[in-house]
């Protein structure tokens, strides 16, 4: 009957219904019913006609613009959700256990470049990652909005709840009565934004994917992003939470050292044109700055150059007078 089975599906393959991926999957489900069984089965006999199949999907990462439309969407709650999870390179799974005392902002010389993000909090595949200022400023707006509305916020509050009517304290779909967005809803709402901001559109025929995902793409996005920016493999990888192999029994970074590695892309990772247009106008102020610098020393040098050229004029006039008054003298023959 297996063997059947994998024949069957090996002519949906050859079709292009499925890919080979989907079908050892289908094999994987069917071996561990059999090993619970006790049902012998020659696997190593079935497996090993299988062709082998690519181990990652045939997609690509979103563009700064696919990631900027979907967050103009009018839902209080995404630009947050999409700014963090494009500058944390977090799994959409993570808003099930993320709560505000999960996110610490971190201060330099007075003013918040970035936040640590726990993620998966209590469990044991828990690590933290870091998100940009930008996106922790969105949170922290959201989580203002539902205290001036009447909400009680404390470090245990969800990060993301379900949409109120400010007007209402009690009963369900109320203020005072949060209910968690748990990990379908955020997915959910992500893929709302695109499918209302025309990111997506129906599939031709034939087509089994769009071009990118709408909430993994955001990790893809991040990966890409500090890869090509020069940020250490490995720290992606850890920031991530992904095995780095046996060097998770050996590599051991500081929060400082992940911190300074990630700060040094944290301006690729923004999202909003206003953040980078922000950090345009402080790099022209700092060019205007040294402009004025510049003309101040010109002016300095200047001024000192013609004091030298008075102290030369009267030197040469002096000089001219001695000569005048030794001719008149007879002791030179002429001046």
């Amino acid at each position: 009957m297996v063997l059947k089975f994998v024949m069957a599906q090996l002519e949906r393959v050859n079709k292009k219904e499925i890919v080979i991926a989907t079908l050892r999957g289908y094999l994987k489900s069917i071996k561990l019913f059999c090993d619970v069984a006790e049902v012998p089965v020659a696997w190593k006999k079935i497996i090993r006609g299988l062709p082998r199949g690519r181990r990652y999907a045939d997609d690509r990462a979103p563009t700064i613009e696919e990631i900027r439309k979907p967050a103009e969407y009018p839902d209080r709650r995404i630009k947050a959700i999409i700014y963090s999870m494009a500058s944390g390179g977090f799994r959409v799974g993570a808003w099930d256990y993320l709560k505000w005392g999960h996110v610490i902002p971190i201060e330099r010389s007075g003013k918040i470049v970035a936040a640590k993000m726990i993620i998966y909090s209590g469990e044991d595949e828990g690590y933290f990652t870091f998100i940009s200022y930008e996106a922790y400023n969105e949170l922290a707006k959201w989580m203002e909005f539902r205290q001036q509305s009447g909400e009680q916020i404390t470090a245990d509050s969800w990060l993301m709840r379900n949409l109120f009517d400010t007007k209402v304290r009690r009963g369900r779909g109320s203020i005072g009565e949060p209910r968690k967005l748990q990990t379908l809803g955020v997915k959910r709402l992500v893929e709302r934004a695109h499918w209302a901001q025309g990111l997506r559109t129906k599939l031709k025929n034939g087509k089994k994917r769009h071009q990118y995902q709408a909430n993994h793409g955001f990790r893809k996005w991040f990966k890409t992003r500090c890869e090509t920016s020069g940020m250490k493999p490995i720290n992606i990888e850890t920031l991530m939470g992904h095995s780095t192999g046996i060097s998770d029994s050996y590599y051991r970074p500081t929060e400082q050292d992940l911190l300074e590695d990630y700060l040094k892309v944290v301006d690729l990772l923004t999202v909003s044109g206003e953040n980078q247009l922000e950090q345009q106008i402080a790099n022209l102020k700092a060019q205007s700055g040294q402009v004025e610098l510049y003309k101040q020393r010109y002016a300095e040098i200047r001024l000192s150059l013609d004091e030298k050229d008075d102290t030369i004029k009267r030197i040469q006039e002096q000089l001219h007078r001695i000569y005048k008054e030794l001719y008149e003298a007879g002791v030179i023959q002429r001046v």
